[in-house]
């Protein structure tokens, strides 16, 4: 890996330079620098590692609620791939762990500053792990939904889950807890973030159909599916699982099973566009 990878395309969202001014104006720019430094180096996890796998990468967008690295490779790339550089991240915290450990034991850093870096990056590793897309720990939760259940379903069940979480985070917080106005306008970004995903889910499913259909699939395993003859080819695509190569047996009306590739069914809706076709008349189709 050459130097130049191991810099990112750093942009300032200009929100944050909004944030960067005020908080000289009320003297509390060693706290946001902490936070931003924190937030970069975690960043940085996630793009060394996928830089090392030669992801497409943008930029890397600093904001004041944190930091979040901009490709296309999400979810077109194996799951074991995807939850090592969703993992650096979090890792990175643990790196900073052990350089404030050296800074203390070498006296480095003034304790107050040593307790003040330590808890934004306790807070930051905490918020970061909660379950909640597109956080790491969202992320996460969705690489262990995908080992059970199909894509469409796994991705469909951690939005719902999010919005969810979300609300119920945001109500504990208005009836329980005392009212802290960031912590409620991070959920609520994150709700809203989490209902655009959930408006666009269609689309996501579309570009992980398209990704297979180009052979972009990194098959880990092997596993039939069957499904009636009546099923449309959206009904079974909707089975598909993550790394997982799928051969497709069909119970026609006369009680007989026919088998189809997955790559068939994919050309016939892909190439041929028959988007409203049965899989029985896709099979029938495939064998004349």
């Amino acid at each position: 890996m050459t130097i130049r990878k191991l810099i990112p395309p750093i942009h300032i969202h200009p929100i944050l330079l909004f944030f960067i001014i005020i908080s000289f104006i009320t003297g509390t720019f060693v706290e946001l620098f902490i936070i931003l430094s924190i937030v970069l180096f975690h960043e940085l996890g996630h793009y060394i590692a996928a830089a090392y796998f030669n992801w497409r990468i943008r930029q890397v967008m600093l904001w004041i609620f944190g930091g979040v690295m901009d490709t296309d490779e999400q979810g077109s790339r194996p799951v074991k791939e995807e939850f090592i550089v969703t993992i650096a991240g979090p890792f990175q915290h643990v790196m900073i762990y052990l350089l404030v450990l050296i800074a203390s034991y070498f006296s480095l850093l003034q304790p107050s500053l040593i307790d003040t870096i330590l808890f934004y990056n306790t807070t930051l590793l905490v918020f970061n792990l909660l379950p909640i897309w597109p956080l790491d720990g969202g992320k996460l939760l969705f690489f262990l939904l995908s080992q059970r259940y199909s894509f469409q379903r796994a991705y469909h069940n951690i939005i719902i889950l999010s919005i969810i979480l979300c609300l119920l985070i945001i109500i504990v917080q208005l009836l329980v807890f005392s009212f802290t106005l960031s912590s409620i306008l991070i959920m609520v970004f994150l709700l809203f973030e989490n209902r655009s995903e959930w408006k666009k889910r269609h689309y996501v499913f579309i570009r992980f159909l398209l990704n297979r259909y180009k052979g972009n699939n990194w098959i880990k395993s092997v596993s039939p599916i069957t499904v009636p003859y009546q099923y449309t080819l959206m009904e079974v695509f909707s089975l598909f699982k993550r790394d997982v190569k799928h051969s497709i047996f069909i119970q026609m009306p006369d009680n007989k099973r026919l088998a189809i590739d997955e790559n068939e069914c994919l050309r016939s809706y892909f190439f041929d566009r028959n988007y409203d076709k049965t899989v029985g008349e896709a099979v029938t189709y495939t064998i004349i």
